[in-house]
């Protein structure tokens, strides 16, 4: 139950009794039920700067978005906003780039758009603040909601991954 650690136990447990009774991946479905297909990082500009011409005009231009098969790994994240201040001549400029974890080039489009939002509210506020996250409701209304569900998809994730290396042993013991 990493993914929920911060929220309270009456909402974990729950996730754990849906994830004991099989459950979790219906009520994913249920609320989720299509994936997107912004699968390339020329894809992923577009959707991205789609939001940020909407919401953010006046914020800094970005200059790199993509998808990146190391975020997850790495960085314990699912999106990362990081910037570059350069001094040229007398002037500081610097360079804007959003990454999105590649798990969600097969997510639902909901997830996608609460990590962007995510990314692109670092361009106005660098701290996970209350202004940070009245500027991620402004963008996208159900925002916590989605970030709750994401993190129930992620351990449902965990969860199918932690199945499968359980099996894979299992029959790797069978063979021997």
């Amino acid at each position: 139950m990493k993914y929920l650690s911060a929220y309270s136990a009456q909402v974990q447990t729950q996730v754990m009794q849906m994830l004991e009774q099989k459950k979790l991946a219906q009520y994913l479905l249920t609320k989720y039920p299509n994936t997107h297909q912004i699968s390339n990082d020329k894809a992923l500009r577009t959707y991205v700067m789609t939001f940020k011409n909407q919401y953010l005009k006046k914020t800094a231009p970005l200059s790199q978005i993509k998808y990146d098969d190391k975020i997850h790994i790495i960085n314990n994240a699912l999106g990362l906003h990081s910037y570059v201040s350069r001094v040229q001549g007398n002037k500081l400029k610097s360079k804007h780039e959003i990454r999105i974890g590649s798990l969600f080039k097969k997510a639902p489009e909901d997830f996608l758009a609460m990590i962007v939002v995510h990314e692109l509210a670092h361009l106005k506020e660098k701290e996970h603040n209350k202004a940070f996250y009245k500027l991620c409701q402004s963008m996208l209304p159900d925002y916590h909601q989605l970030e709750l569900d994401l993190r129930i998809y992620l351990t449902h994730l965990d969860e199918l991954a932690s199945i499968s290396a359980e099996q894979t042993h299992i029959i790797s013991e069978q063979l021997i």
